[in-house]
């Protein structure tokens, strides 16, 4: 099933501000377990059902974004197993261009397209508002916690790995964070990324736990447990 695509970019859009918030799903049954296409053409991203999807039970939903250059399936091949485990919806936008939208130019058009996921597994699926994630890799960990500050009254979580900055306009609510970042980064250098932005959180008052590991550019499989452990019972 494929939604048709729409990037009217609102008012609300260009400050970063996603409009979806949870609901009774009114099209429960519409999508099979597996994967799915978000939209028509090769950047309209896809979403996972995981074979372990109750749908009888609210389940989490995190949204993941890819990096620089990547794709949804860059969230498929980090996430998949960890949806399966916590029966998570994996809901994986793809950037209209090579990256997101805030750090090419600012934001507009990404947020639409994130909005209409979003909107998507809302009518879709029961969804727990008490585990609803937004997460990236890179860029998209950048995009995630810059959107998690604006809109922290719906994201409860974040998962960001590797972020290099926060871009805000407005903050509203407050999510939790978890960041992880490799010590021996050569692209993003930890201590003008992560450092950063984790000193800021917890200056102005967020939950936040940092893991900072030896390691480079990547997310090594023992940062993804600890990442998808903290997600389960923070």
């Amino acid at each position: 099933m494929q939604t048709e695509p729409n990037v009217e970019v609102t008012s609300a859009s260009r400050l970063g501000r996603l409009t979806a918030r949870p609901h009774l799903p009114s099209e429960s049954g519409s999508f099979g377990k597996g994967v799915h296409r978000l939209k028509p053409g090769p950047r309209g991203g896809r979403m996972l059902v995981p074979q372990s999807y109750d749908p009888e039970r609210a389940a989490p939903l995190l949204v993941f974004l890819h990096g620089a250059g990547g794709d949804s399936q860059q969230g498929l091949d980090l996430f998949s197993r960890s949806a399966e485990e916590l029966g998570a919806i994996l809901l994986l936008p793809e950037s209209a261009a090579s990256t997101w939208d805030v750090i090419l130019d600012d934001y507009g058009p990404d947020v639409v397209s994130i909005d209409q996921a979003l909107e998507l597994g809302f009518r879709s699926f029961s969804i727990d508002p008490r585990r609803l994630a937004v997460g990236g890799f890179a860029d998209g960990a950048s995009y995630a916690v810059s959107l998690a500050l604006t809109n922290g009254d719906l994201f409860t979580h974040v998962l960001a790995f590797t972020p290099g900055f926060s871009a805000l306009r407005e903050v509203h609510g407050a999510s939790r964070f978890f960041l992880a970042h490799g010590s021996r980064d050569p692209v993003l250098p930890v201590r003008r990324c992560s450092r950063v932005i984790v000193r800021r959180l917890e200056q102005s008052g967020y939950e936040v736990h940092y893991l900072e590991f030896n390691g480079g550019h990547a997310v090594p499989p023992e940062v993804l447990t600890a990442a998808t452990r903290w997600f389960e019972g923070a």
